[in-house]
């Protein structure tokens, strides 16, 4: 189906799927636009690999050295100065060398950033709503792709369960048999369990763990103030995988030198992005959402190759 997919496609099945999918930005737009966001638009291609440095496409850019954008991540917490609330929908890249059900190298995001806030809550609050946008506009739009495929559409609900993740590792080292305890991120049969966890106890398909360790989100994310070894950040999860990740972002020129030096970074790479908070920015923080991985989810496809349109992976570039 993949390597036939313009005429594969065409089969009413798997149509339908894409039918959702567009459904979904629908939704997004139309909920975020409802709060008073803007949408933009951002480079996609870069002239520094600052987010991640080993897992970018480079390009040869008219004689320089250039990249393929991982996330508009610098560049929609630069316009939280403009607009105060923005969001955009478009391709990001990754070259990690994945090979697996739900890894892609390139995908489309759904990305969000708002100020003004006082932590990750208030970011989590605009999630939900824009989670709730995208189900309405599913059901609105999309309502027989939905009855042919004989899709489960969640509720969300009013507010959606979150726990701590020393919580989450303290549930798992007593009900299963692991003990995670002390490590850095949750492996995919914890989410599981978590998401099975949060069902029977919350009769709801989404939980939020919050306050993962500080070591494995990115330098620009707001510690906890009461403990400064977790952040103000959190993984949405759905039916047992993580779907959004999100949290506040460090506001503070003096801070993000601090983060900076205390991972080894040279401040000088980050000069262009360090500009706009040596100007004042107000906190601020966001989120983002895989839409091939969220229409995978939501149809309860094991392959998010199967949610989307051309696929671009480690073995293919065609058609």
């Amino acid at each position: 189906m993949l390597d036939n997919a313009p005429v594969a496609l065409r089969h009413p099945r798997l149509r339908a799927q894409f039918e959702i999918t567009a459904a979904s930005v629908t939704g997004f737009r139309a909920a975020l636009d409802g709060l008073d966001f803007t949408e933009i638009h951002t480079p996609k291609i870069v002239g520094s690999a600052t987010e991640s440095g080993a897992n970018v496409f480079g390009i040869d850019y008219f004689g320089q050295s250039a990249y393929l954008a991982q996330s508009p991540q610098f560049f929609k917490q630069a316009l939280v100065g403009v607009f105060e609330r923005v969001y955009e929908v478009g391709p990001v890249f990754r070259a990690e060398p994945h090979d697996t059900a739900r890894h892609l190298a390139q995908y489309t995001s759904l990305d969000a950033e708002l100020g003004y806030i006082t932590d990750h809550r208030e970011v989590m609050a605009v999630l939900r709503q824009a989670i709730a946008g995208m189900l309405a506009s599913v059901a609105e739009r999309a309502g027989q792709a939905v009855a042919l495929l004989e899709a489960e559409i969640p509720e969300v609900p009013d507010e959606i369960p979150a726990i701590h993740f020393v919580d989450a590792q303290e549930l798992l080292a007593k009900h299963t048999a692991e003990d995670p305890r002390g490590e850095p991120d949750l492996a995919p049969a914890h989410e599981r369990w978590l998401s099975e966890w949060a069902m029977r106890t919350y009769g709801s398909e989404f939980l939020y763990v919050t306050g993962y360790p500080m070591v494995k989100r990115p330098f620009y994310t707001h510690p906890d103030p009461a403990r400064p070894a977790s952040s103000n950040s959190f993984d949405l999860l759905f039916r047992g995988l993580e779907l959004v990740t999100g949290g506040q972002r460090l506001h503070r020129y003096s801070d993000y030198v601090s983060a900076l030096a205390a991972r080894g970074e040279d401040v000088q790479t980050y000069q262009d992005y360090l500009a706009v908070f040596a100007h004042g920015m107000p906190p601020h923080g966001g989120f983002a959402i895989g839409l091939e991985r969220w229409t995978a989810r939501l149809l309860g496809v094991s392959n998010i190759r199967q949610t989307t349109l051309f696929p671009r992976d480690l073995h293919r570039l065609n058609p």
